[in-house]
């Protein structure tokens, strides 16, 4: 396989302003030069529980296919998306120049997702050329077995979308780390930045990307607008 370069992106959001976060989203991808760009958990609604869901072939998504057609990337954007039973799933939403697609839904939920999520119920791989990327949100990457489960179904490199208090900065790290080395495979994990809702006035940040061998190879700080990047080989 030749080498992937993926960036990790951490994006300045806009409260349940989906349009203005799709432009957000989309000069990020046009900056990022990579061919994967992945961006933190509900990176289009902010944590914000009670967002109405996001359809696949929502016209504010639009500046996202443009930019991902333009950039030849696939980007991994979160949003609350409309489940089978009536009820919400916090998903990554999988986007490239032939337009959106759910790529996977969070199988670990919190108390307060749970009042109004459901919890995915598989695990989920995608294909990047020839790349086979596992997915994660947040909690689930806390969670040895959604990681063994993802492994399970062939992975060269685990990816996911975080949202992590300013002060439990270092659990993205410690998360990384231990699923590159268990299962001998990069490690993506973006990261939001900034405030946003759900009690998180000062997110993290600190989005990166990990060796097999569990070392950091591209970090950036908390500041919103910040990105790294690594071509995983």
């Amino acid at each position: 396989m030749k080498p992937l370069v993926t960036a990790v992106a951490q994006p300045p959001c806009v409260a349940y302003d989906v349009a203005a976060n799709a432009a957000t989203h989309a000069a990020t991808i046009r900056s990022a030069a990579a061919r994967v760009v992945v961006f933190p958990e509900l990176s289009l609604t902010g944590y914000e529980l009670d967002a109405p869901p996001i359809a696949v072939d929502d016209p504010r998504l639009r500046p996202i296919v443009d930019a991902c057609a333009e950039a030849r990337c696939l980007a991994l954007v979160g949003a609350p998306v409309e489940g089978d039973t009536g009820r919400a799933h916090i998903a990554m939403l999988a986007v490239d120049e032939k337009g959106a697609a759910i790529a996977y839904r969070k199988m670990s939920l919190s108390p307060a997702e749970s009042k109004r999520f459901t919890p995915g119920v598989e695990p989920a791989v995608l294909d990047v050329d020839g790349w086979r990327l596992g997915l994660g949100i947040c909690k689930d990457t806390g969670i040895r077995e959604h990681a063994a489960a993802t492994s399970a179904l062939g992975m060269d490199a685990y990816v996911a979308g975080v949202l992590e208090a300013a002060a439990d900065a270092s659990v993205p790290d410690v998360r990384a780390r231990r699923i590159a080395v268990d299962h001998g495979v990069w490690v993506a994990m973006a990261s939001f930045a900034g405030s946003t809702g759900g009690g998180y006035d000062a997110a993290a940040g600190c989005s990166g990307i990990w060796a097999p061998d569990g070392h950091s190879v591209a970090r950036v700080g908390p500041e919103p607008g910040a990105l790294a990047k690594a071509a995983l080989i």
